[in-house]
């Protein structure tokens, strides 16, 4: 049987993906972070280990208690997690 679907969007487009593992002080870490035309300023980062996952721009990064509410951090490991971003977003 045929489910007719109301699709919002429906769209395609090339990105660039890049996956880091990397050990922190008591955690490790193995992220996709992928870059967008659609998220503009945006980069969506993955936790793989988690399945948690936030769009985040620098001030984000920044943004005390985002972080660790996003990926389900203690303040310890959003700190080592934030040292990282902070490079790369």
């Amino acid at each position: 049987m045929k489910e007719d679907r109301l699709f919002l969007t429906d769209e395609e487009e090339s990105t660039s993906t890049r996956f880091v593992s990397f050990m922190g002080e008591s955690h490790r870490y193995d992220l996709a972070i992928t870059t967008s035309k659609k998220y503009e300023d945006k980069k969506m980062v993955m936790n793989l280990q988690s399945n948690h996952y936030a769009l985040l721009n620098q001030s984000q990064v920044e943004e005390d208690g985002h972080l660790e509410h996003a990926f389900n951090l203690t303040e310890v490991e959003a700190e080592e997690l934030r040292s990282f971003l902070r490079e790369v977003v």
